[in-house]
């Protein structure tokens, strides 16, 4: 459903293919993870749309989610933290403005559950990366939350989620684009979360100022929301 179908004059060959599709399993949450979790829970008001990543910090947010009602869902990845929101009755999808009580998304990773969740179920729809990234298509639903997962933040607000000790760690993904998207939402918010250290403590991942090379994902000027496990900031017109 939704935008993702390929007309059979536009296929050149087909090749049948019977081999499994990849699970992705999430981690289970650490306690950092819990703590994060419950803060951004808390920034999240009934009836809003959502945008989660992958990974320990967003499956312990949907934990904390399970009070909230109405939520909607307009993501870049769909996961197995959403199917528990919708199969729970708190996703409805019901207050969005753009595609009302239908999860939008583009690209799938979970678990066998996920899969089997989201076959022939017409309340999602898959739609092309250029479609559900655009901040201006991500801003038409009013409160929009966008939650994602950063690497270190500098003191001019810089965010870093994609290089780690002078190498590429990920890709850019569509972070900077659903920050953007939210921030111009009507009530809209984004969140940015990280564990404050790293090796067991000894390393800070708040830094004055990153190393030289270091790739900046969100620029100073769209950082909104930052969260750790020691609390939230508002960074958004700060110097």
């Amino acid at each position: 459903f939704g935008d993702s179908l390929l007309h059979i004059s536009e296929v050149d060959a087909i090749v049948e293919n019977h081999v499994p599709l990849l699970e992705m399993i999430p981690p289970e949450p650490k306690p950092e993870d819990e703590t994060i979790g419950k803060y951004i829970a808390e920034m999240v008001p009934d009836g809003a749309t959502i945008q989660l990543g992958f990974g320990g910090i967003p499956n312990a947010i949907t934990r904390y989610l399970m009070g909230h009602k109405d939520l909607g869902i307009h993501t870049e990845v769909f996961g197995p933290g959403m199917v528990v929101l919708i199969e729970k009755g708190v996703v409805t999808g019901r207050k969005k403005n753009l595609h009302p009580r239908k999860n939008v998304f583009t690209v799938a990773l979970g678990t066998r559950k996920t899969y089997k969740f989201m076959n022939d179920n017409p309340s999602l729809e898959s739609y092309p990366v250029s479609y559900t990234n655009e901040p201006s298509v991500i801003a038409q639903n009013d409160n929009m939350v966008s939650i994602n997962s950063i690497l270190e933040v500098d003191l001019l607000g810089q965010c870093n989620a994609e290089f780690l000790a002078g190498s590429q760690f990920s890709g850019t993904g569509g972070q900077l684009d659903f920050v953007r998207g939210a921030f111009n939402s009507k009530g809209g918010k984004s969140i940015l979360a990280f564990y404050s250290t790293a090796k067991n403590g000894e390393v800070s991942r708040v830094v004055p100022r990153f190393e030289t090379g270091t790739v900046v994902t969100t620029p100073r000027m769209d950082t909104h929301y930052v969260v750790t496990e020691h609390g939230v900031v508002n960074l958004k017109g700060r110097s």
